[in-house]
């Protein structure tokens, strides 16, 4: 696992931690510590519907992957804290059978976790947000026609864009700054029109 990309992503290319990840626990302690850093099994289990057993037993398997790691320890040295390791992740079907399958359950997982995310935002968070927010929130639906290297230079282009961002030191944020979260899905279409229209 590398993490070669401008916004520090691990890249999972082996089918067998995709299959690791591909399970809505193992995804839900992992962006659970992603967001609010280092943290027991104890800790972290009522947050991803775990007991604090089965959550260090998922924490070990996603270690074995190289996905967390050990994290300092905290003032009671007899628990052990983990951390996840980089920012994010991405992975990618490999050319063999196995790697298309890991990566379409991993795939899958994800999907299902993020699919109601815009709903929850729009029921429990929008309402509250000032004006400013709410004027640079929302959803944008756009359909272009790019060829496969068009479409990898585009998203290396907004990655690009996102990475200062992705690596500023808190100090260096303005004091109005929030957690804001891009949910950005690349799906090329099946076949049917190229010119853009339906």
């Amino acid at each position: 696992m590398s993490s070669g990309n401008p916004l520090g992503d691990v890249e999972i290319t082996d089918p067998r931690a995709m299959r690791a990840l591909a399970h809505p626990v193992r995804l839900a302690v992992l962006e659970r510590l992603r967001l609010h850093g280092p943290a027991t099994a104890t800790e972290l289990a009522p947050h991803v519907g775990a007991t604090p057993t089965v959550a260090s037993w998922h924490l070990r398997h996603l270690a074995e992957f190289g996905l967390v790691r050990d994290a300092e320890p905290g003032p009671d040295r007899r628990k052990r804290r983990w951390e996840a390791v980089g920012r994010g992740f991405r992975f990618a079907p490999g050319a063999d059978g196995a790697g298309r399958e890991a990566a379409g359950a991993l795939a899958q997982v994800m999907f299902r976790r993020s699919a109601d995310a815009p709903a929850r935002w729009m029921a429990e968070v929008g309402p509250g947000l000032p004006p400013q927010w709410l004027r640079s929130a929302g959803l944008a639906d756009t359909r272009v026609v790019l060829s496969p290297a068009e479409l990898a230079e585009l998203s290396s282009a907004i990655e690009g864009l996102l990475a200062p961002y992705v690596h500023r030191d808190r100090a260096d944020r303005p004091a109005d700054a929030r957690a804001v979260r891009l949910l950005r899905y690349t799906l090329p279409e099946g076949d049917g029109p190229e010119d853009g229209t339906e």
